[in-house]
């Protein structure tokens, strides 16, 4: 009876091993990838993930939006592993990443972005040199008869300083001029979209994979020069005068799940989710 017994418990025993090995194996934690940073890049960020995911269930991606300045602070802090910037990286930044690491951070040019001034569909001004942009957006020009267009008041929207967009636009469009203070500051692209699809007098700008519902603004350098749109073919001549390259930023040299992850963005698929979110491939 105690052999018996005994046999039993060893059966029983066995059957739990092989269980736990089981289960141990269906639920083994996923190895999980966290993104941080661009609001321009979240939905971009966000499409990568899904369909990398699809593919590799056994990888978690994690993605969250903040602003370029919130994930560069992130990846110095080390509480994430991709940084998603819409605008390079500082030297101050580069240096605190290496006082903390001993490198100055691995830069991946992952997409472009024709930078977009946002205008109202029914807003009858089609063009603006930079100029005038700037004339705009530093309080200098403060109604739309001004740049041709009707007798009203231009509202301003645009980003919060946190933003790789906000400091982009300033730096290249606004020579590094103040925002006027009367510019309304918002948490994102799509919010600037909707204000100023929603304004007959607004104006806004932002990424190219958030224009919808809304009239993109031919820009020119200067007023004697040829306007252009920010199409695919035209940022990737360079004859779009607002055009960027959005980044990836990592502490180190990745490897393995990080590098076959990074790898797949810059390949034929990842770059196939650029051009449908509305950006335009590197590759």
């Amino acid at each position: 009876m105690k052999t018996m017994n005994n046999n039993l418990t060893l059966k029983i025993a066995a059957a739990f091993l092989v269980f736990a090995a089981v289960v141990g194996f269906v639920f083994a934690p996923a190895e999980t990838i966290t993104v941080k940073g661009s609001d321009t890049m979240v939905q971009l960020a966000q499409r990568w993930a899904e369909k990398y995911m699809q593919q590799h269930p056994e990888v978690n991606i994690q993605v969250t939006g903040g602003g370029s300045g919130t994930g560069i602070s992130a990846l110095i802090n080390g509480t994430t592993d991709i940084c998603d910037a819409s605008r390079p990286m500082k030297d101050a930044e580069k240096i605190k990443l290496r006082e903390r690491y001993g490198s100055t951070g691995i830069e991946i040019r992952t997409a472009k972005d024709g930078l977009t001034v946002y205008l109202n569909e029914g807003n009858s001004v089609k063009e603006l040199s930079f100029e005038q942009i700037r004339g705009i957006y530093t309080g200098k020009i403060k109604n739309w008869k001004e740049v041709g267009g009707s007798d009203a008041s231009i509202i301003l929207y645009g980003r919060e300083n946190n933003s790789g967009t906000y400091v982009f636009f300033k730096e290249r469009v606004l020579n590094n001029e103040d925002y006027a203070s009367s510019t309304q500051t918002l948490p994102g692209t799509a919010a600037v979209v909707n204000a100023v699809s929603h304004d007959p007098n607004g104006i806004g700008y932002g990424g190219a994979g958030y224009a919808k519902g809304i009239k993109e603004c031919l820009v020119k350098l200067t007023d004697g020069d040829q306007s252009y749109a920010p199409t695919a073919e035209n940022v990737a001549s360079g004859k779009y005068p607002i055009t960027r390259f959005l980044y990836i930023y990592l502490r180190q040299k990745p490897s393995g799940v990080l590098q076959d992850y990074i790898k797949w963005i810059l390949g034929a698929e990842g770059q196939s989710v650029v051009k449908n979110a509305g950006f335009f491939p590197v590759r």
